[in-house]
């Protein structure tokens, strides 16, 4: 039996598309005792798994000459966000060999867009937002038992059919 069957399963809207080797700087949700905050991660995405709803997309950065790697799921609600800072130039999908290399040796190359895709990315950018706006008006508007509970009530006479 495959868990996509039972479930409803939906992408984070809150996802861009990205490839490996592009800057990219994660917000997620961590909850310590009873609060809830976001975290900020921010380094190379190093590898994107696409497998359906176990797609996932590893970070890794370097913080005090320690690597660092993090795997956040693409259907995670999790993930408050993802920023693309820059994109990056490389040649492979996997980029295990930055775990190998330190400083100068570990940088990647930036690419650059041309206007046509700048401008195909800030549509992109725009839309998602206006998806986002939408989503959170339908969250915001009251359910039908809501209305229910609201609506005023009519009172009958006695004796009147």
């Amino acid at each position: 039996m495959n868990m996509a069957s039972l479930f409803e399963t939906k992408p984070n809207p809150n996802i861009p598309t990205f490839v490996s080797g592009d800057t990219v700087k994660v917000r997620s949700k961590v909850v310590e005792g009873d609060k809830e905050r976001i975290q900020v991660f921010q380094g190379v995405v190093i590898r994107v798994r696409n497998s359906g709803v176990s797609s996932s997309f590893t970070v890794r950065r370097v913080t005090y000459g320690v690597g660092v790697e993090r795997t956040f799921p693409f259907y995670s609600p999790r993930v408050e966000s993802v920023e693309i800072v820059r994109h990056g130039k490389t040649r492979r999908a996997k980029l295990y060999y930055l775990r190998g290399r330190s400083a100068k040796a570990a940088r990647i190359k930036e690419r650059r867009l041309s206007p046509q895709e700048l401008a195909r990315e800030q549509e992109e950018a725009e839309k998602r937002g206006q998806e986002l706006e939408s989503a959170r008006e339908v969250e915001d508007a009251p359910t039908l038992e809501e209305e229910i509970e609201e609506a005023p009530t009519l009172e009958r006479e006695p004796g009147s059919n």
